[in-house]
């Protein structure tokens, strides 16, 4: 039993089939880096400790850095009956530098080893996804200024409702994203705590400082109880919820964009570097880009229940079912990063088809709530109001022709106050301006928004 960690007290080898089954270097693989940078943080303490000596501890920095060369550079042989990358990394030190490395492991367990490079690796998965979010939502700022002056039909159940400004469609997806980087920055306050040190789940009688691994790995302090600390996939979970939400939002966006990019919609022209064809019909570019980002948001939403379910009957403190907390946290991230590092450059590639969107503006009386508004002005009370502009648009209905179409006489039928002035504020264009409110569609607040976004992404950026 002289290859397994444990294995001083066994009689019996491991069945290999519990070897396959048992393993997770296939995946977790992934934390080598963050292993290694845990481990060198470890035996700096450790010196500082007097646990090992200075030489001692510069060995196994050594070793370390040659096994991190070895595993970037794809020449690291990697083996089930090793069971993990902690002890694969724990492994080719002790082959490399003798009884050293076996001083390594000294007041640290696998157990809070995992859950400190797991909390490295989310970290750095959350820094990832903040910059791709950042790059996106420029890329929806970028087209604000180019979108200035173009006019789409906005929708409630995805019926017409009111105009609004493409510039402000665009910072309407740079609000959702920006909330998902505000969420994701909140949750790495709570990644951002040290477990290392905490060792199996009690704490160590040895004279560690967790305060200083803390600070070597950049942690903004050490975890507060070891057993909490060892079993506490809370951050996981979060994690993956904030994934989720990414996911939704960019689900939405694709929805829209594949609905807005038919033949029936016809506002969009997608670049053809981002769809595919079809096999049988000659004809066809396909929204595929779009329809998986929109299709991957299931298995994000999926890796969330399994981690959920996953931690759901856990006692204190780990348990061996918390190998399985790395598989979905690690797709979710590759599921959302891919989508997002592909939606920056569909955003800022894609055209509106400025005279489909223009030629039928006009259609669903998008301008009838600028009316009542209108009305109100003029002392109608809002319900009054409300169906008087529904009498006239049913009266446009009936003529087939727009509200500004409608003779002075229909308007007076239904309001006698009304003359010519009227028809001062109908029309897509003029329902956009005479917006006044905070927030809203008017040129003036989009404007100062665009503003804002710009100095914000540059701060940001910078």
């Amino acid at each position: 039993m002289t290859d397994k960690p444990w294995g001083g007290v066994f009689r019996e080898a491991t069945d290999r089939r519990v070897e396959l089954f048992t393993e997770s270097i296939s995946f977790d693989r992934r934390l080598a880096e963050q292993d290694i940078a845990g481990s060198k943080a470890h035996a700096r303490m450790l010196a500082e400790a007097g646990l090992i000596t200075a030489d001692e501890c510069r060995q196994i920095t050594q070793g370390l850095d040659e096994i991190g060369r070895e595993i970037a550079e794809g020449r690291f042989p990697f083996r089930v009956e090793w069971e993990d990358i902690h002890m694969h990394v724990e492994r080719a030190l002790i082959d490399r530098i003798g009884d050293v490395g076996r001083k390594l492991h000294t007041a640290r367990s696998r157990n809070d080893q995992v859950a400190t490079d797991f909390r490295l690796w989310v970290r750095d998965a959350i820094d990832a996804l903040l910059a791709s979010l950042r790059r996106l939502q420029t890329a929806f700022v970028g087209r604000c200024d180019r979108d200035w002056d173009c006019i789409l039909p906005g929708y409630t159940h995805l019926q017409r409702a009111q105009p609004v400004s493409a510039a402000h469609y665009w910072l309407a997806y740079c609000e959702k994203f920006e909330r998902d980087r505000e969420r994701l920055s909140d949750c790495r306050k709570r990644v951002n705590l040290c477990p290392l040190g905490s060792a199996a789940l009690a704490g160590t009688s040895l004279p560690v400082d967790r305060d200083s691994t803390a600070r070597a790995l950049g942690f903004a302090a050490p975890t507060a109880n070891s057993l909490d600390s060892v079993s506490d996939r809370d951050f996981a979970a979060e994690f993956l919820f904030c994934l989720s939400l990414i996911a939704v939002h960019l689900s939405h966006w694709a929805e829209e964009w594949i609905l807005w990019s038919t033949c029936e919609f016809n506002f969009l022209r997608l670049p053809q570097g981002f769809c595919t064809g079809s096999s049988i019909m000659p004809q066809k570019i396909n929204p595929d880009v779009l329809e998986l980002i929109r299709g991957r948001t299931a298995r994000v939403i999926g890796s969330l229940q399994q981690m959920l379910v996953l931690l759901k009957g856990l006692p204190l403190a780990y348990n061996r079912d918390l190998q399985e907390d790395k598989p979905p946290v690690f797709d979710a991230f590759d599921t959302v990063h891919s989508c997002l590092e592909l939606a920056a450059p569909l955003v800022a590639q894609t055209e509106i088809n400025r005279p489909a969107v223009e030629e039928r503006l006009d259609r669903g009386y998008l301008d009838a709530t600028t009316l009542m508004e209108y009305l109100i002005l003029q002392g109608v009370p809002q319900r009054s109001a409300h169906e008087a502009v529904g009498r006239l648009v049913r009266a446009a209905m009936d003529r087939n022709c727009r509200l500004i179409d409608l003779p002075l006489a229909v308007f007076q039928e239904v309001v006698p106050s009304l003359d010519e002035s009227v028809r001062e504020v109908l029309g897509p264009d003029k329902a956009v301006r005479r917006m006044r409110s905070f927030g809203s569609t008017a040129p003036e607040q989009v404007r100062r928004q665009i503003d804002a976004w710009k100095q914000r992404l540059e701060s940001d950026r910078t």
